[in-house]
């Protein structure tokens, strides 16, 4: 009962933070132009400093090599997920501006802010080291692939002439990516950035921004939208269905077929892929759908019902462990 409470308690903080966003819109706290300018803040500054001191807090090269195996199982489910997801997006005939946001719905996941707190609090922190296998497959899968999918839908990218827009390459290769790369080449090369205090700590404290004003930003598009805006359509439906059904019953199966022919998975290792394959889905959606130019309400829409909604597959994701 302890472990579900603290899980509800990570959803319950990234709603409050939504609607105090909501609020203060509503009571004009927040002009026009607020929410454009800090998702451009989030996307080229706070996120790229984020994942930088994340992968260089939490792994080393010992680590990195050591679970490097245990990569495949997670990729493999993403690749798997993304061709379903494709197929999904062809056959229902999504409509553009939603079509990226709906893969990377199905396909990623919130892994920071509700897949750790929530690792932590069913397995405890021997779990970290699995959650991070995760957390790599999950931050590459969003920013070198996840991201490119979302600015190639741009509804836009098609002028008066019919003719396709030249390629923006500052959203083919956005700067969340540059800066987990860059933090590899620093942790295999082996460079103590980190042990400079006044630059951990600058970057550490701009890249906690990140997930705060990602939910504000939430809660400043549902405020323009109306509450009103929250709905269940088909699409939201197939997104909901695809993160929290389609998703861990693909890691499910690819766990079962891997024990099944010999593959030695560490218990807690499966447990941690299947939970946080069913995690929310990325709070910056909204941002990078705005940035794309794509439909932003909708983004808003599956980030939020997802969250309000995890407060029940919680104790389903629960059930489903104990028989593994």
């Amino acid at each position: 009962m302890a472990v579900l409470w603290s899980s509800i308690q990570s959803v319950l903080v990234v709603v409050i933070i939504m609607a105090l966003g909501y609020i203060l819109r509503v009571k004009g706290w927040f002009a026009d132009s607020f929410g454009k300018n800090i998702s451009k803040f989030i996307k080229n500054i706070a996120l790229p400093a984020s994942i930088f001191v994340s992968v260089l807090q939490r792994l080393t090269r010992g680590t990195l090599v050591s679970f490097s195996s245990y990569l495949i199982w997670g990729f493999l489910a993403v690749i798997i997920g993304y061709v379903i997801a494709f197929i999904l997006v062809k056959v229902l005939k999504v409509q553009p501006g939603r079509r990226g946001i709906m893969i990377n719905a199905i396909v990623n996941a919130n892994t920071i802010f509700i897949g750790l707190p929530l690792n932590i609090a069913l397995f405890g922190n021997d779990s970290l080291t699995y959650f991070l296998v995760y957390y790599i497959v999950n931050t590459v899968s969003t920013w070198a692939f996840g991201v490119f999918l979302i600015s190639n839908d741009d509804p836009t990218k098609v002028d008066n002439n019919g003719e396709k827009k030249k390629i923006n390459w500052k959203q083919v290769i956005p700067m969340p990516l540059v800066g987990f790369v860059v933090a590899l080449v620093f942790l295999l090369l082996n460079i103590p950035i980190l042990k400079i205090t006044f630059l951990a700590q600058s970057m550490t404290y701009v890249g906690s921004l990140v997930t705060p004003l990602s939910l504000i930003y939430i809660g400043i598009v549902l405020a323009d939208a109306g509450l009103k805006s929250i709905k269940f359509d088909r699409d939201t439906i197939v997104a909901l269905c695809g993160r929290f059904i389609l998703s861990p019953i693909i890691m499910i199966a690819i766990v079962y077929f891997t024990v099944r022919h010999g593959v030695d998975l560490a218990p807690l290792l499966q447990k941690t892929l299947i939970v946080q394959s069913a995690t929310p889905m990325l709070a910056v959606l909204p941002i990078l759908a705005a940035e794309a130019h794509g439909d932003v309400k909708f983004a808003t829409n599956i980030v939020t019902t997802s969250t309000v909604l995890f407060i029940i597959v919680v104790p389903i994701l629960m059930t489903i462990i104990q028989y593994i």
